[in-house]
């Protein structure tokens, strides 16, 4: 009887692991928003990306990134594997805008499973990017989602929470064709930044092949063993070498450890990536 308990379980698990998602391949939707930022004054800027696995630990992600001094204060958070209710919940709690697009309806959880970016500025002209591709297992599809951020005094910032396929359910040819989706949509933006999870670490060369630069190159692991979350930029650099980094102690919240980055614009005394150690 344990045994066949056992298998029986087992086999749900497998179920459910396969089973397809329900995918939402509409470029306008379904789209959930929300203004919960108050009056603030234009600083440095710094930017965020948190995968937060099934968005399971919303409230403790949205603590994690208002006190930790390292996350504090971001004007750009891009984050993955969010619903709804996980995005607004961390942006009331932290008091910013934000956009939000389901990819799908997760057959893990039967919540809807996509991309948000978070800001205390208004974010305008947001769009879905359905990535081409669907995963072997699933037959899910990707996105990424961008929006315009328009901080005061300072032109216009072009952004985008990214979420590429994993290497087991897609190629890495695949892979690069999500990634020029993305690098289209951005083409026509002299200030980018697009931050999330890339599910790849060599797909950031083709980012720096058209013309951004890789500034989590030396962030080391971010989830088990492998560096798949990163910021790229155009039109920014780092302030200086300590300015970027990863976060260890987000275990009880995700999988995956949040990345951060502070920015000031290209040019002058700061720093490129590849001047880093």
């Amino acid at each position: 009887m344990v045994l066949q308990r056992t298998l029986a379980v087992a086999a749900i698990a497998l179920a459910v692991g396969c089973a397809p998602a329900i995918n939402y391949p509409d470029r306008t939707g379904p789209r959930y928003g929300g203004s919960h930022a108050g009056l603030t004054e234009p600083g440095g800027l710094r930017v965020v990306t948190f995968n937060v696995k099934y968005a399971r630990e919303a409230a403790g992600a949205a603590t994690l990134l208002k006190d930790d001094p390292r996350l504090a204060g971001a004007d750009v958070i891009a984050l993955q594997e969010m619903d709804e209710v996980g995005a607004d919940l961390i942006a009331r709690t932290l008091g910013v805008n934000f956009v939000y697009y389901p990819a799908v309806l997760h057959p893990a959880n039967r919540r809807n499973f996509g991309d948000a970016i978070l800001s205390p500025w208004p974010l305008e002209d947001d769009v879905k990017l359905v990535l081409p591709h669907r995963g072997r297992l699933r037959k899910s599809v990707r996105i990424a989602v961008g929006a315009t951020m328009r901080i005061p005094g300072r032109e216009p910032i072009r952004v985008y929470s990214v979420h590429l396929e994993t290497p087991g359910s897609i190629s890495g040819r695949g892979r690069r064709d999500q990634a020029e989706t993305i690098l289209a949509d951005a083409a026509s933006h002299s200030r980018v930044i697009v931050a999330g999870d890339f599910n790849s670490r060599g797909i950031l060369e083709l980012f720096v092949r058209h013309g951004f630069q890789w500034l989590t190159r030396r962030v080391g692991p971010t989830i088990s063993r492998f560096s798949w979350d990163h910021v790229a930029v155009k039109g920014f650099q780092l302030r200086d070498c300590a300015s970027v980094g990863d976060l260890a102690n987000a275990r009880k919240v995700s999988d995956h450890r949040p990345v951060w980055a502070d920015l000031v614009d290209a040019g002058g005394d700061a720093v490129t990536a590849a001047e880093c150690p």
